[in-house]
């Protein structure tokens, strides 16, 4: 199989001294990258949410990468990175470099090699979520997994299966109809969109066999976090008996989902959208990003394995 791989699989380049970022924010309409010349520009490509999900973990590898070369104080470099979001466990990417870098390995050899092997493993994940599927399987997922989902459609392809998708918009910064439903339709799958509050009557009808979704934070007991409204899809699910499955990065040392720090975004992110006032400019919004998902309510882990 020669794999097609969406922009979002590897949204992230290093091209000489200078980090490239597919700048999610400005999809479908535009494919257009974002220049980053020194960790402090990485560090707000992250928080603007230029980039998220395996987007974020790139950069913060060649953020690393690039001020070795600057010669910046990398125990300085990992404060900055850890401040940036607080839901994704970015201490374990950023432990793991300074431990690196305290054990006198060449940085940027053990930078490049978890990469390779970081795309390796992502690539097992959609397979191993392409045999959990039967051919006419319809999936619902929410927010976006880095183009994991056209990968799993391709190889559920090769297995003769064809599957199609349901893909909930995902508010208020629509990954689900911006990112998700662009890459699948644009790998040549079917997709329809859905909005978030459709969910319940959706799988009521029949219509999804499977839900596949990915976790910005898996705990030590199973517990996820992702974006905010998976944990009311798993609860759906469960109701009518439709396999939940998750899509997973490494365990955190935390023990439950009790112990994640749910990131809550600014107000306006929920009343502006691209200049246009949602509410009025007097009322408060409240914008956690994430919410956690039980183990309980998760059928199977599909687990990354670095």
């Amino acid at each position: 199989m020669t794999m097609k791989f969406s922009p979002l699989f590897w949204p992230i380049q290093l091209k000489g001294n200078v980090i490239y970022i597919l700048d999610e924010t400005k999809l479908p309409q535009r494919l257009v990258y974002l220049k980053a010349k020194n960790y402090l520009e990485a560090c707000r490509a992250i928080k603007q949410m230029k980039t998220r999900a395996v987007g974020q973990v790139l950069l913060v590898m060649y953020a690393f990468l690039l001020s070795k070369r600057q010669n910046k104080n990398l125990a300085k470099v990992a404060k900055a990175i850890n401040a940036t979001r607080p839901t994704l466990s970015f201490k374990f990417l950023t432990d793991m470099v300074l431990s690196w870098e305290k054990g006198g390995a060449p940085l940027e050899k053990s930078i490049l090699g978890f990469l390779a092997m970081l795309k390796t493993k992502r690539i097992e994940q959609a397979r191993e979520a392409a045999k959990l599927l039967k051919d006419g399987d319809v999936v619902l997922t929410h927010c976006n997994i880095s183009g994991l989902m056209p990968l799993i459609a391709e190889f559920a392809k090769e297995q003769g299966k064809k599957i199609s998708f349901y893909v909930t918009e995902t508010r208020p910064y629509l990954q689900g109809s911006r990112l998700t439903a662009w890459e699948i339709q644009r790998a040549g799958f079917d997709v329809t969109i859905i909005t978030d509050n459709m969910v319940a009557y959706l799988l009521s009808l029949g219509r999804v066999t499977k839900v596949i979704v990915g976790a910005d934070h898996l705990t030590l007991n199973g517990d996820i976090a992702n974006k905010i409204g998976t944990y009311q899809i798993a609860v759906v699910a469960r109701y009518f008996k439709i396999p939940f499955y998750v899509i997973c990065p490494p365990a955190s040392k935390l023990k439950s989902g009790k112990e994640i720090k749910i990131e809550i975004r600014p107000d306006n992110e929920l009343k502006i959208y691209q200049g246009l006032h949602l509410a009025p400019k007097e009322v408060k919004a409240y914008y956690p990003a994430f919410d956690v998902t039980p183990a309980k309510l998760i059928t199977r882990h599909i687990h990354l394995g670095v």
